[in-house]
């Protein structure tokens, strides 16, 4: 008996040592990743001083003169804010509204049997997200300007006469940049959901197989309600991320005709600070709508714990 009675507390010390040492090594594999995101994320947070100070370069911090929150009352008299805003919002919800399309695609990738087949369309779809914005502009402009491929085709078989330029066109900018968007980013999201629904027992479709029920019944009772979770946690992120609309694909696609209708809060706070040079500003411009993002990440937080019982932070 006191063999047994020992024996025990060492095996339950012993496989505390393991855990307490699969932690550490745990913990040493993330480190880089940790550090990375602190060298990036957060020690660029000490640059926010700049916003309450009227920063020249080549002049010390010291010796710049104190503005305190004048840079942030100067944006409520910023001509351009209003605009800004109204494109950034625009653009976000415009996106937002595309959410169910990724589901959709990894839905119908799942029905298909053929195994070729679906690593065929599920490769097709993910490859422009590994494309980068340059190479997307260039070759839609290949195809869509006046004198792209498009134009050129629509021409000959007089189809369309005159030419239309899809990329400066003031009162479609908007769909022309969702859609491109849509493009490129369908087939990496649609991966989510996949992964989603690999992890749906396999025992719910053949129970509902015995029932009678369909291709169709089996994905509106089992599939989707098996993927919304996971459906409504990426879509409170993308209502987090409202005022980050996004910056490379604006940047490439701007214009003279179109410029107004496509210049978002990031696009305006890099030609602020690094068109202008007025550092001050564009970091107060920044800092704006980086609280805002943290109220509204905190906000459908709340509202996804008072309605659904979880949050996503």
């Amino acid at each position: 008996m006191e063999y047994t009675q020992t024996a025990k507390p060492l095996k339950k010390s012993r496989k505390n040592k393991l855990y307490r040492r699969d932690g550490i090594i745990l913990l040493l594999l993330a480190l880089p990743f940790i550090l990375f995101a602190f060298a990036f994320s957060y020690v660029p947070l000490f640059g926010w001083i700049y916003a309450f100070f009227d920063y020249r370069p080549g002049i010390p911090l010291s010796q710049a003169a104190f503005l305190g929150l004048e840079n942030f009352r100067n944006m409520f008299d910023d001509p351009r804010m209003g605009p800004v805003l109204i494109n950034t919002l625009a653009l976000s919800f415009l996106s937002i509204l595309t959410a169910p399309i990724p589901m959709l695609l990894a839905i119908m990738i799942s029905e298909v049997r053929a195994g070729w087949f679906k690593r065929l369309v599920q490769t097709v779809s993910t490859l422009p997200n590994y494309i980068s914005w340059i190479i997307v502009f260039s070759l839609a402009f290949s195809m869509f300007s006046t004198e792209g491929a498009v134009n050129s085709i629509m021409l000959k078989t007089g189809i369309g006469s005159p030419p239309v330029d899809v990329l400066g066109n003031y009162d479609r900018v908007w769909t022309v940049q969702t859609l491109l968007l849509l493009w490129k980013s369908v087939g990496w999201s649609a991966i989510i959901y996949l992964a989603a629904i690999v992890s749906i027992d396999s025992e719910q479709y053949d129970a509902a197989k015995v029932d009678g029920a369909g291709r169709l019944r089996s994905i509106w009772y089992i599939t989707i309600p098996s993927i919304m979770p996971t459906f409504i946690v990426l879509l409170l992120l993308s209502i987090s991320n409202l005022m980050s609309a996004g910056f490379e694909q604006y940047l490439v696609f701007s214009n003279v005709m179109i410029a107004d209708r496509i210049e978002v809060l990031d696009l305006y706070v890099y030609r602020l600070g690094l068109v202008t040079g007025d550092y001050s500003y564009s970091t107060a411009v920044g800092i704006f709508k980086t609280v805002i993002s943290v109220v509204l990440l905190f906000s459908v937080n709340f509202l996804s714990k008072k309605f659904r019982g979880q949050g996503i932070v």
